[in-house]
């Protein structure tokens, strides 16, 4: 059974570095938006700001060298760096959550002690290469194979398969690769996950994807043509814990999204606030037409109600009273509501939200994505469906 998370961060240490954090985004990066959109990067002394201040390994526990953030804690830092460009936080993503935390919740000491710390730095990025052209929000899907080369326990396998959509894949350093050891069987779903680094023989990384929205954070198709890796690659030491794995680590990053989700929602709303305040039609300030400051109204109140969900998710996980349904929950109530406020953005500024270099246009683009990776909202809805029936039936 997974226990509840322990903080490692004391309440005032965690509002300092919130208070910093905070500080970096509204001061360094949010200037910086139209440069990472024009450029699709992140600017170097961005990422070197991000490293100093532990940004690469604040979900990673302190004994790894990270800060040992926990989800509680994650969640308002996620708030925060969603009021920028996104791709900040996909810089360090897949280090803090989907590909980190399969390390920190199913690798064996060894593992641990091999790769979170340089990732927990920033040395390291690491990728999680789970998706793929056939199997996206369902793991159970995928084709990848792993072969163990030999019939000992202490044989190497042999990895090939094609990977899609992978974050990171351009820049990384280490892919947390999810492969079929065997057909699904009532001994489980055969699927295991391995450590493979990037310049392994037989890796290829595709050109970097273009995208509707969300420039600078980079994804890319990644290929495993015979890939040859040892039994220390075998995440856990053994092959049926892919599946758990990718399940427990998707389910906490759904929270973390929907923190995000909130965060660039509050950006929205702020956006609309503050244009509504000053653009005028027929000599009056737009947001004294009583239109208008429904629609502000309703994002709001979406705001509101998603940091609410998010929080209380983020509870009910560091306390493990729940990690299925609240995590699908707020997931699917956050991206769509983010959607919702974006959407009503746009629409507040008129014709002025649909020109490029207004922020409301960039973020209309930026959370439609959100709806889609770590899960869609159908899938989303599958699992609270089935989950609360399954609980009424036992």
């Amino acid at each position: 059974m997974t226990t509840a998370e322990v903080p490692e961060v004391s309440d005032q240490d965690f509002q300092e570095i919130l208070a910093q954090t905070r500080h970096f985004v509204r001061s360094a990066v949010l200037p910086r938006e139209q440069q990472i959109l024009a450029e699709d990067r992140v600017p170097d002394d961005l990422r070197a700001h991000a490293k100093k201040m532990g940004l690469f390994g604040y979900a990673i526990p302190q004994q790894w060298g990270g800060l040992g953030l926990d989800l509680g804690q994650d969640v308002e830092l996620a708030m925060e760096l969603g009021y920028s460009s996104l791709a900040l936080r996909s810089m360090f993503g897949t280090n803090n959550g989907i590909a980190g935390q399969v390390l920190v919740g199913f690798g064996t000491d060894k593992q641990k002690a091999r790769w979170l710390e340089p990732m927990a730095s920033g040395d390291v990025v690491a990728s999680f290469a789970l998706t793929e052209p056939g199997a996206g929000s369902n793991p159970a899907g995928l084709k990848t194979k792993a072969i163990r080369d030999g019939s000992t326990d202490n044989a190497a396998w042999t990895i090939s398969g094609q990977k899609r959509f992978i974050t990171n894949a351009p820049v990384a350093d280490l892919f947390i690769v999810f492969a079929r050891t065997r057909p699904a069987d009532p001994q489980g779903p055969g699927i295991a996950v391995f450590l493979v680094p990037a310049d392994a023989a037989g890796v290829e990384v595709g050109a970097k994807d273009s995208k509707m929205g969300q420039e600078g954070a980079w994804t890319a198709d990644v290929s495993f043509d015979d890939v040859k890796v040892g039994t220390d690659a075998l995440i856990g030491g053994t092959e049926d814990i892919g599946y758990r794995a990718a399940m427990t680590s998707l389910a906490r990053g759904r929270i973390h999204i929907a923190a995000l989700a909130v965060g660039i929602a509050q950006r929205a709303l702020d956006e609309s606030v503050a244009y509504a305040a000053t653009a005028t039609q027929g000599g009056a300030p737009i947001g004294t037409f009583q239109l208008v400051q429904a629609m502000l109204a309703d994002q709001q109140t979406g705001v509101l109600a998603g940091r609410a969900l998010v929080r209380d998710a983020a509870r009910l996980w560091v306390t493990n009273q729940d990690r299925r349904v609240a995590p699908s929950a707020a997931k699917l109530f956050c991206t769509e509501m983010a959607g919702r406020v974006a959407d009503l953005g746009v629409q507040i500024h008129g014709g002025s939200g649909y020109m490029r270099g207004v922020a409301v246009e960039r973020i209309y683009r930026d959370v439609r994505l959100l709806r889609l990776y770590e899960g869609t909202s159908e899938i989303q809805r599958l699992i609270i469906g089935s989950n609360l029936v399954k609980t009424a039936r036992r």
